[in-house]
């Protein structure tokens, strides 16, 4: 395997708002990267305290010649900062440096940061573009694509957004030398259930390639992150919000985002609640009469060999399941109050289905024991 992975592409289709994922290593600092990005007097580099000290010296150099006036606003680091007194930050930068709306925003980090800069963009002066140079395998597989923005609410993930799509999407693969162990198991998470919804011969090839992935290898990284967006994109260009078919990306979303919530946003990595989440929604599957024991077993095997929990935490000391089930009545999927899964109807299929509360009771139950 080559050490450094040649440049590859995926196109996102959706007409005028149509855009580019670059995937390859030294891109963040190769001003020729952005060429495509669009120009304006001014743009805004928003990131966080871990990724500023790594990155974003590096990011200001490439987009020098691109913008008369570069700006950085430095967030706190944490899914439990994504909130509206940290998006207020964002537009403290905007205003206070006198930002029109040509102002182009650049999101430099993970999946938080993408999705405030994402929603700050949606937001001022009603919209200006931004890219997204995602540093962590979770945002380059899954958050920095498709347009997905927002702010979390004490009751709920990602309840307040705005689908806006961006401008053009970095992903440099070299950025994972500098992610934590945990990070880099989160995101294998989000790559895991592409398999299961959509691709089996994925979920093959990851199994065979888990253990290069874990260990960095560039090659596999760059083909993991690639076929990811390329799935992505194929769901994104027919479903753009969430209206049908995208809601397949949510497989494990609705009990990991419970997990999220339950716990306090950051006790757990999305991708760790979502790797919990995927194994009970493969055995609701099961329960169902979908998939068989099988299958159940090998993704669990697969999500524990990736480095994350199959245990899920308990969330309340008396009524544990009850709790869940509350806060997954809050989730956005759910419709008059009915919860909906993301349920694998054969492998490579998946489907949004409700399930009776005593089922959902059996399935929470059996995970927390």
């Amino acid at each position: 395997m080559p050490t450094q992975p040649s440049l590859q592409h995926v196109e996102i289709a959706l007409g005028d708002r149509s855009y580019r994922i670059g995937i390859g290593a030294g891109l963040l600092d190769d001003p020729l990267t952005y060429a495509a990005a669009p120009k304006a007097a001014a743009a805004l580099i928003v990131t966080n305290t871990t990724v500023a000290p790594l990155y974003a010296a590096r990011l200001k150099t490439a987009l020098s010649g691109k913008y008369p006036a570069l700006h950085t606003v430095v967030l706190p680091d944490g899914e439990s900062y994504k909130t509206w007194q940290t998006l207020n930050l964002i537009f403290d930068a905007l205003l206070g440096h006198g930002c029109d709306r040509k102002t182009v925003l650049y999101a430099l980090g993970g999946g938080v940061i993408g999705d405030m800069t994402g929603f700050a963009a949606a937001s001022y002066m009603r919209g200006v573009p931004f890219v997204q140079v995602p540093t962590t395998l979770l945002a380059q597989v899954d958050s920095s694509v498709g347009g997905k923005t927002g702010i979390n609410h004490p009751l709920g993930k990602n309840m307040i957004g705005a689908f806006y799509q961006p401008q053009l999407v970095v992903c440099d693969i070299d950025t994972f030398k500098t992610l934590p162990e945990r990070e880099l198991s989160a995101g294998l998470a989000e790559v895991i259930k592409y398999g299961p919804i959509a691709d089996p011969a994925f979920l093959d090839w990851i199994e065979a390639n888990l253990d290069a992935l874990r260990a960095r290898d560039p090659a596999a990284l760059a083909c993991a992150v690639r076929r990811c967006c390329e799935i992505k994109a194929w769901v994104v260009g027919q479903d753009e919000r969430e209206s049908g078919l995208r809601a397949i990306l949510n497989f494990g979303h609705t009990f990991g985002h419970a997990i999220e919530a339950g716990l306090g946003y950051g006790a757990w990595l999305h991708g760790e609640a979502v790797g919990c989440g995927m194994v009970m929604a493969a055995r609701l599957s099961q329960r169902l009469g979908l998939v068989d024991d099988a299958f159940v077993q090998r993704l669990t095997t697969l999500v524990a060999r990736a480095g994350l929990p199959v245990k899920a935490p308990w969330l309340d000391a008396g009524d544990n399941a009850g709790r869940y089930l509350a806060l997954m009545r809050v989730d956005k999927k759910a419709e008059g109050g009915e919860i909906k899964f993301v349920v694998i109807d054969g492998m490579g299929q998946a489907s949004v289905r409700g399930a009776p509360d005593a089922l959902v009771r059996e399935i929470i139950d059996g995970a927390c024991a």
